[in-house]
């Protein structure tokens, strides 16, 4: 019986080379990062290689660009994952032009090409200003922890820390000494051996380690001993003592429990709804068609600082895109942002904020339960209660409603949808650049699906 099915013939040989423009359809989303590509200012990256045409040849860097683009659009951080691949997938391929530059290439350019990376996200915001996708009437603030390349795991206490860096310093005395009489005071000998070559990149990173304890030691006991002295100025000023429990003087020493990371250093113990992850708090205000228009990494677990810092920033990025008449009116956040503090310092003529006083599900159900306010505004309430009467208004709740609707998707689509969970590099300044690099992406996918890409006549 003859089937009538389609043969496969894998020894068919091509009588024409094979063309990149047939191996994709034109709306595929390999050509609209090459587009993107071409339309951003590269100078940072090309500054970087000789004029005249000496040594070996490099990649061009617009290629890795839009290899990288490409690769964390696509949810791919691992070198060696984008390596195999530009040898088997057909979008990877076009946009290598067929090449296959190898995994220490592609890391090497990351990690050499950081603060240009970082700038990809202005870059993406001016596209997506462009295509008209820069809304900033209302946008909504949050934050999410990302992990780290490194496990809860490696965490030491400062006295463990401590002895280990004795430890180490004083076998590297011994073995000095040793070295000195095998090949004599002053000669170097033969070269290190892997394993102990990397046990100096130990005793560096447990150095850093102790250094950041002491540190954090150091600026504890700096604002308690300010608090202090302030309550005490107070009680002399007024001749009365202070209410409430007296601050404590200052440890000593550092606590016994204090513990540092020693595979990155600059990584945090977070605390999450599923756990505790050792990372970084990555934080992005978003409008309502979710474009993030302000990103940025930080190594403090608890939001409440970041909300003058990220109005700021937004601000930045809106006046430099020179958007007519575009400015944030109103910003929303959830309980994490609020304080006394940062009511306090919110700009009488910046963007109206509407902040939860209380934890997310507490706050839906007071809206749902407490009826509007009714009449003026009594004289006497404190800041905190005055926000919460803003939120009990019918204004108050039609906007904060939408908070949720805007910039929590974003967390969803990047950890779950694009599998973008935790960083690839170490270290906060390169976590953040690759912070940067994601949150880049996400906008010019946005862009993509948009289907609004204005691109420069040539």
């Amino acid at each position: 019986m003859a089937y009538n099915i389609k043969t496969i013939n894998r020894e068919q040989i091509y009588l024409m080379p094979p063309s990149l423009q047939e191996w994709l359809p034109e709306k595929d989303m390999a050509w609209f990062i090459i587009d993107v590509v071409e339309q951003m200012d590269l100078m940072a990256y090309y500054r970087k290689y000789r004029a005249d045409g000496r040594g070996q040849e490099a990649y061009d860097p617009s290629m890795m660009i839009a290899l990288m683009v490409y690769a964390y659009s696509n949810g791919i951080q691992s070198s060696r994952a984008i390596e195999r691949l530009c040898e088997r997938d057909i979008g990877f391929k076009v946009i290598a032009g067929d090449e296959k530059p190898d995994h220490t290439t592609i890391a090497r350019f990351r990690q050499d090409n950081g603060k240009a990376v970082e700038e990809l996200f202005a870059e993406a915001l001016k596209l997506c200003a462009k295509a008209g996708l820069v809304k900033v009437g209302l946008v909504a603030l949050d934050g999410t922890k990302m992990k780290a390349d490194a496990a809860l795991e490696s965490n030491r206490t400062y006295d463990h820390i401590e002895s280990e860096v004795k430890r180490m310093l004083a076998e590297a005395e011994t073995k000095d000494t040793e070295e000195d009489k095998l090949y004599g005071k002053g000669k170097r000998g033969d070269e290190l051996p892997q394993e102990l070559q990397d046990r100096g990149k130990r005793l560096a990173r447990l150095k850093e380690c102790k250094a950041r304890l002491e540190q954090e030691r150091a600026e504890k006991v700096a604002n308690k001993k300010e608090k202090l002295e302030a309550r005490q100025k107070q009680e002399s000023d007024s001749g009365q003592k202070q209410r409430g429990r007296k601050p404590k003087e200052p440890d000593a020493v550092i606590r016994a429990d204090a513990k540092a990371n020693v595979t990155d250093p600059d990584s945090r113990i977070m605390k999450t709804r599923s756990g505790y992850v050792q990372g970084y708090n990555g934080q992005a205000m978003v409008t309502e068609d979710q474009i993030i228009i302000a990103a940025e990494l930080t190594m403090e677990e608890n939001d409440v600082k970041q909300l003058i810092p990220m109005i700021k920033k937004a601000e930045e990025n809106i006046a430099a895109l020179e958007l007519n008449d575009e400015t944030i009116g109103v910003v929303l956040a959830d309980a994490g942002y609020c304080s006394d503090t940062n009511m306090e310092n919110i700009e009488p003529d910046g963007p109206e904020c509407i902040i939860a006083t209380k934890r997310d599900w507490k706050q839906r159900q007071a809206l749902r339960e407490s009826d509007p306010p009714r009449g003026r505004i009594p004289e006497k309430l404190s800041l905190r209660e005055r926000m919460q009467r803003k939120l009990l208004t019918k204004r108050g709740r039609a906007l904060y409603k939408k908070r949720g609707q805007i910039v929590e998707p974003i967390f969803g689509q990047i950890k779950t949808c694009r599998g973008i969970q935790r960083f690839m590099r170490r270290g906060f300044e390169a976590c953040a650049q690759e912070w940067k690099l994601i949150c880049a992406t996400h906008n010019l996918l946005k862009l993509w699906r948009s289907d609004k890409m204005v691109f420069n006549e040539t």
